[in-house]
């Protein structure tokens, strides 16, 4: 797993950091009971704090993707798939209560809509 991270982007270091590490575990990348690499080691290759990746490894902890042992290390969750895919599901949900908004202001109706994500859906396959 190769973590990236920039002090430009817009979102902090640790909130990168722990996307992409939910990235990997989603992807497969990443298995379940899989180890992470420990802290220290983390911040010494991306040569950043100690507290950044601890604090990266505490959100994805209470995110249940991770499970930190004291003594032991960081480990992959085996339950981190079906609160990731609700977590997807509620943003998908913000997404279509704007679209359904504009259409409803633009006198699009329902079919259309449909239609219209129907067609992008299958764009890519």
């Amino acid at each position: 797993m190769e973590i990236v991270v920039s002090n430009k982007a817009s979102q902090p270091l640790y909130e990168q950091i722990a996307s992409q590490v939910k990235a990997a575990i989603m992807s497969g990348e990443l298995s379940a009971g899989e180890a992470l690499p420990s802290v220290r080691a983390m911040a010494k290759s991306l040569h950043i704090s100690i507290l950044t990746v601890q604090k990266a490894y505490g959100c994805l902890q209470d995110d249940g993707f991770i499970e930190i042992t004291a003594g032991k290390g960081c480990y992959v969750s085996a339950q981190n798939q079906d609160f990731y895919l609700e977590e997807q599901q509620k943003r998908i949900e913000e997404k279509f209560a704007e679209a359904i908004e504009i259409a409803r202001t633009s006198g699009i109706s329902l079919d259309k809509l449909t239609e219209l994500l129907t067609l992008m859906y299958q764009e890519d396959e």
